[in-house]
């Protein structure tokens, strides 16, 4: 029994020490210099006021996404990326030409709306009709054939606030598929509380969709002080009459560029850390916190590495294109390296913000777990908490990518309860950056990339 605790003792210790010995002293003061450089370095807020300023709104198939394409590829090549390149993207090409909306009875009043991505047109004159209320998608769903007939529907659903933003899944199904279920009552338009916790009065912005044999409608968003407005004058039970009015248009088949930049590995450069975020935004405002700040934030992560150390993989931003009206830039990444994705060997994505990082998440195979446990004792520093549950999505230009292949993936969990005050508005603007807080995001990023990729052996996916 006493040689067997001596064995059990001795294994415990040689457990240990590999621990310890994953990184060494001289890799560890690598990961100290790049953090200390990211959280003093201006560089991220930098570039993206840069692209805020310079650009402005990225919608995608617009000249301003061409103007963007070239501002990042003129971006990376100035930040010195080994290699900087192109990557062809197509999708579904839409424009908003005008839009507006008011309450007609039982008063004249101004309505703050805004057409949801990929609606069809009002005539000129828009459309005007009673209101019929729902509080949720799934009461529309079960309300009888026709109860919405020659009507326009009004879900009035209203989304929590929470750190992790965990109120938009629900909140967004009546954007995605509630023109659908209206038509198939009987409406003539549909409109809905925006998907947003804001009490200000501005309108969120959103990708919808059609469904094959069922009736398109014009479909929109209303701020949230204007849905509070119309649900108060249809609780008094008179009948209430709005006119919308939507002018847009469907231009079929767009083309857009993933861009791509990377910073070649010392030993093993044909494997990668991924890291990035969306280069498009929505048309409202200026995309500084979707996704702008994860465009700048990982852009400056990488360049911090690389004027430190060199690591043994390299480490490629990918700024996804199209990703607003559902992940097409993602899609074809994923299509163009299918039979590579295995070179992957730890991927993340920036695109919920630029509030702090408070945890970080993986979701890896149980052998990559030490690696991951030895990153989270070095993002400690920048007040992130490790999360254990090796559950991480690890953002959505990776879900494609995942559906592919068994990457490993991480998530570097920012704080987003403001996050859908200003999401897909008009208010999404660079003053609503924090410096700090993005440089922090910046560190957070630098030092997971930076371990990811210089790691004793290759991180995988489950």
């Amino acid at each position: 029994m006493k040689k067997l605790l001596i064995s059990i003792a001795l294994t415990g210790l040689s457990l240990h020490a590999s621990a310890e010995a994953l990184f060494n002293p001289t890799q560890l003061k690598q990961v100290a210099e790049i953090r200390q450089q990211a959280m003093q370095s201006p560089l991220a807020y930098e570039i993206l006021t840069s692209l805020t300023t310079e650009i402005g709104p990225r919608y995608p198939g617009t000249e301003n996404d061409k103007l963007a394409v070239k501002w990042a590829q003129d971006k990376f090549n100035h930040l010195g990326f080994d290699k900087v390149w192109l990557e062809p993207a197509n999708f579904p090409d839409w424009r908003r030409y005008s839009e507006s909306g008011k309450i007609i009875s039982p008063s004249e009043q101004p309505l703050h709306l805004t057409a949801l991505g990929n609606s069809v047109s009002t005539p000129k004159s828009g459309i005007t009709a009673d209101v019929v209320i729902f509080e949720t998608l799934e009461e529309l769903k079960a309300a009888p054939a026709n109860a919405a007939k020659d009507k326009i529907v009004f879900i009035n659903y209203r989304m929590n606030r929470d750190i992790d933003g965990n109120g938009y899944g629900p909140a967004v199904q009546a954007r995605n598929s509630g023109a659908v279920e209206a038509a198939k009552k009987g409406a003539i338009g549909y409109m809905m509380r925006s998907v947003s916790t804001s009490h200000h009065r501005f309108a969120h912005t959103g990708g919808s969709h059609y469904q094959e044999g069922t009736s398109k409608i014009p479909t929109v968003a209303i701020a949230n002080p204007d849905a509070d407005q119309v649900a108060r004058l249809i609780a008094l039970g008179n009948p209430v009459k709005v006119n919308i009015n939507v002018q847009a248009e469907d231009l079929g088949q767009g083309s857009g560029f993933n861009v791509i930049g990377q910073f070649n590995g010392a030993e093993t450069p044909e494997q990668y850390v991924l890291i990035g975020g969306h280069l498009d935004s929505w048309d409202l405002g200026t995309g500084a916190l979707d996704d702008g700040a994860g465009v700048a934030l990982t852009m400056a992560a990488a360049k911090f590495i690389n004027s430190v150390q060199r690591p043994k993989r390299s480490i490629r931003v990918v700024l996804f294109a199209a990703e607003e009206l559902g992940l097409w830039g993602a899609k074809d990444y994923a299509k163009a390296h299918k039979k590579e994705l295995s070179n992957i060997v730890a991927a993340a994505e920036s695109d919920f913000g630029a509030d702090v990082v408070y945890a970080f998440e993986s979701n890896v195979s149980a052998a990559s777990l030490p690696i991951v446990r030895e990153i989270a004792k070095q993002l400690a520093p920048l007040n992130i908490e490790y999360i254990g549950r090796n559950k991480a999505g690890g953002g959505p230009d990776l879900i494609p990518l995942k559906n592919t292949a068994s990457i490993p993936v991480f998530s570097l969990h920012q704080d987003g309860t403001d996050y859908f005050d200003y999401h897909h508005t008009a208010d999404d603007t660079l003053d609503k950056v924090d410096p700090a807080k993005l440089q922090q995001n910046a560190a957070a990023y630098a030092v997971f990339a930076f371990m990811a990729a210089d790691a004793p052996y290759a991180i995988r996916g489950k």
